[in-house]
């Protein structure tokens, strides 16, 4: 049934936002077009996605995530609960305005616009409850057009939990505990609706694992009041717990250290959290970013149970510089020296465009490096 979990190429989700695109949703937040015809472009945009992705070979699509404004849309957009404010393109540009490509990002805080939920830490007015299942409207139409799979992709309890104000939200949850029991019932229900549909591989996006190694994060953690390895042991929980009992679906979980218009978030390597991830994380696929030194060895990779696949971000999407062949036939050849060959896969180490304003690269650097992902699988794997 799972037989999309030992495929060779991968995509991790998000793709370039189309100036087209782009244009329809300024002319939508300034009211000059309606909602249905912002969905139009949508969904012209995401045939044209989809045909790409095709035609490269990849053994997977996505819709490019060209419906979200944010890639944690699939949750923050889905559910009511929080004290948040809209999304819109202006919000997304002006929190990187000033901000200068492959540096470190932190989101901005403060200001007289409220964040939007989970792209922003926000506290709720009320328990969080479905109110839309937008993966699943996601899904319904990309299914349609492609030929191959699709695959649809879902932030995690672990971001949700980091971006959630609990410290303003005690009214309405007594801890932390109660908060992400709701957050993993409203996912199972996503998750359910994706499955009723025929949906057969679900990906899980979880950058805020890296947190756990990164000295800031770790300290902002504290300053809270809080327990970092509490923290890491409740989100291994829910993650498993959403998975739990459902059959038949290839699960993979995706870790990066951010990925804002070419810059980043998060820095340090996986030894201090692979053991534990790859070991107690229930998943059938974990999608690794490795295309710096931020990353760390390959060593970490020790810890990869039989079965399971470790897909290798070796492609970056933050800059245009196309990768050769050859050099990354050379990563994975050493990769495999601690995890065996037939447990590895390639892909882009993250996806093209977090957010509607995306990455300082062009459409065509991003199609020549989906060309290289599925050249460097044929090439390794045949």
């Amino acid at each position: 049934m799972k037989d999309l979990a030992k495929i060779r190429n991968d995509v991790v989700g998000s793709l370039l936002r189309p100036q087209r695109l782009k244009q329809g949703h300024q002319h939508y937040d300034e009211e000059k077009i309606s909602l249905q015809e912002l969905s139009e472009i949508e969904e012209q945009e995401i045939s044209r996605a989809v045909r790409l992705q095709e035609e490269i070979g990849l053994s997977v699509v996505t819709d490019g995530e060209f419906r979200r404004l944010n890639f944690q849309d699939s949750f923050g957009e889905s559910v009511a609960g929080y004290d948040a404010g809209k999304a819109s393109m202006r919000f997304y540009e002006q929190r990187v305005e000033g901000s200068r490509p492959l540096q470190r990002w932190e989101i901005p805080t403060g200001g007289e616009v409220k964040g939007t939920a989970v792209s922003q830490r926000r506290p709720v007015v009320e328990r969080l409850r479905l109110v839309k299942n937008s993966p699943l409207e996601e899904f319904r139409f990309v299914s349609q057009l492609a030929q191959k799979p699709a695959k649809v992709t879902l932030i995690g309890p672990d971001r949700i939990s980091q971006r959630f104000d609990w410290q303003n939200s005690k009214a309405v949850y007594s801890d932390m505990d109660e908060f992400m029991a709701d957050v993993v019932k409203i996912e199972r229900e996503i998750i359910s609706g994706l499955i009723g549909a025929s949906c057969r591989y679900v990906q899980i996006d979880a950058p805020g694992y890296t947190a756990y190694v990164d000295p800031p994060s770790l300290q902002a953690m504290r300053d809270r009041g809080e327990d970092p390895q509490q923290n890491f042991s409740r989100s291994l929980q829910a993650d498993n717990e959403i998975l739990e009992g459902v059959d038949g679906v290839t699960f993979g979980i995706h870790l990066c250290r951010g990925n804002q218009r070419s810059m980043w978030h998060r820095e340090g390597t996986y030894d201090d959290i692979a053991e534990r991830l790859l070991n107690e994380l229930k998943h059938d696929r974990f999608l690794f970013e490795y295309d710096t030194p931020r990353a760390g060895s390959f060593e970490p990779l020790r810890f990869l149970p039989k079965g399971k696949i470790l897909v290798l971000g070796l492609v970056s999407t933050k800059v245009p510089q196309l990768e050769k062949i050859e050099e990354l036939k050379r990563r994975i050849d050493e990769a495999s020296r601690y995890a065996p060959l037939e447990q590895l896969a390639i892909s882009p180490q993250c996806g093209f465009s977090s957010d509607v304003v995306g990455n300082l690269i062009s459409e065509d650097d991003q199609k020549r490096k989906l060309e290289i992902v599925v050249e460097t699988s044929r090439q390794v794997w045949g």
